[in-house]
């Protein structure tokens, strides 16, 4: 099994910037000058989309108050911002297994084991990428790959203040999806180093 590294980069990060630098880092890996990395972070607000004809979870509202970004990863739309914990896992699969289906579910693992620490029902539902509280959406997943090393990875609502950003599109293109916060399930604070220290705990299990 490959070692693998964490790497902090913080708040209000742009995320064109951060797109450039797991590209980068996608090559670094393919020529094996560095290590599997999962990158932890959150951004600055931002609208994205997959490259994908339908448009239609984007378009409730015209006039949408952040940036709105299309790139290279399957499903439709979704918001990143202050308060939600964004995972990207640069990991080359070649040295581990090669399914991306199962690299899904594994980031999906790593999340149900984190909420489920904190004292959160987390589960998966049939047929949904992402993990669910009941019938609420508290973590959605969006991966790519280049020659088996993987980008992108998860968007972890932690804070309830990234919330009302969903209000203004259908989120993953889910009619009716509510979506819901670590905050909001377990009705206190939740600093974002403390839900780093469990995701990493629960990261570093599943991958390591």
């Amino acid at each position: 099994m490959s070692s693998l590294k964490f790497e902090d980069l913080g708040a209000d990060l742009d995320f064109k910037q951060i797109w450039e630098l797991q590209e980068d880092l996608v090559q670094r890996r393919r020529a094996q000058t560095i290590e599997d990395t999962i990158l932890l972070l959150e951004h600055s607000p931002v609208y994205t989309i997959g490259r994908t004809r339908d448009k239609t979870s984007l378009e409730v509202h015209q006039n949408l108050p952040h940036p709105v970004v299309e790139i290279n990863r399957g499903g439709q739309g979704t918001f990143h911002g202050p308060g939600q914990l964004v995972g990207y896992a640069i990991l080359d699969l070649a040295r581990r297994e090669k399914d991306l289906h199962l690299h899904l579910r594994n980031l999906e693992e790593a999340i149900i084991i984190s909420l489920n620490a904190l004292g959160i029902n987390a589960k998966r539902r049939d047929g949904l990428t992402g993990v669910w509280v009941e019938s609420r959406k508290i973590a959605s997943l969006g991966v790519g790959v280049r020659s088996w090393v993987t980008l992108h990875g998860f968007a972890l609502n932690v804070q309830a203040i990234s919330l009302p950003p969903f209000q203004m599109i259908t989120p993953c293109g889910i009619d009716g999806v509510a979506m819901t916060s670590v905050e909001t399930e377990i009705n206190r604070p939740v600093s974002m180093e403390e839900m780093k220290r469990v995701m990493t705990e629960a990261l570093g299990e599943i991958f390591s």
